[in-house]
């Protein structure tokens, strides 16, 4: 690392992640007080749960009431717009597959884009993220080639490469999402949020 160049922070989200939408909208903020730029990683939760032998909190009879509650109000705390989707399990497969695409093929920023566009569109107008042609909607919507957006989801490079990122994403530890990593410390979770901002402030504590 460059002397003075502070690293960026990582953050792990699944486009699908109520927790993960919620923190992606104060995350760059946080970042920027503390002179610090974000890494943004798409990853697919059931990856990460696969390997962690976990299972979503929805799952859970005993969880699920508890969880989509906590949802809006950790919405309403932040001032974020929430709207909670229909049908809550979908998959993120092809919106993640997108994020990469433009991530290495038109940069972060592109892919940031993305990112915000996918998970606004999934919590706060419920957009079925799983369907292609609401998918390509959103993108056409977002300034993107729809065809071009179609075929980089079906395109086995998008595929093996979202794939790399879970497989370095469960490398690196992560379980859930959101999930932050911070000069090596790991964070997990939108409620982590005044842990991470007193870590940029005075380091280990």
């Amino acid at each position: 690392m460059v002397a003075g160049v502070k690293k960026p922070i990582d953050f792990y989200f699944d486009f699908v992640s109520p927790y993960a939408y919620i923190a992606s909208e104060w995350v760059e903020a946080l970042a920027a007080r503390h002179a610090r730029t974000v890494n943004w990683h798409a990853i697919l939760l059931g990856a990460t749960f696969q390997a962690a032998e976990l299972k979503s909190p929805v799952t859970h009879p005993m969880k699920r009431d508890y969880v989509l509650r906590d949802f809006q109000r950790s919405a309403r705390f932040e001032g974020v717009p929430y709207v909670q989707p229909e049908v809550f399990l979908v998959s993120s497969l092809l919106a993640a597959r997108l994020f990469w695409w433009l991530n290495d093929s038109q940069g972060s920023d592109a892919a940031t884009a993305w990112a915000r566009a996918g998970l606004r569109a999934r919590f706060t107008r419920g957009v079925a993220l799983d369907d292609p042609a609401a998918l390509k909607a959103l993108a056409a919507e977002s300034g993107l080639d729809a065809k071009q957006a179609e075929a980089a989801w079906g395109d086995p490079l998008w595929k093996a490469r979202l794939k790399r990122a879970n497989d370095e994403a469960i490398a690196a530890g992560v379980f859930g999402a959101p999930f932050f990593v911070v000069d090596g410390e790991p964070f997990w979770g939108n409620d982590r949020k005044a842990q991470i901002e007193r870590w940029l402030a005075q380091g280990p504590y």
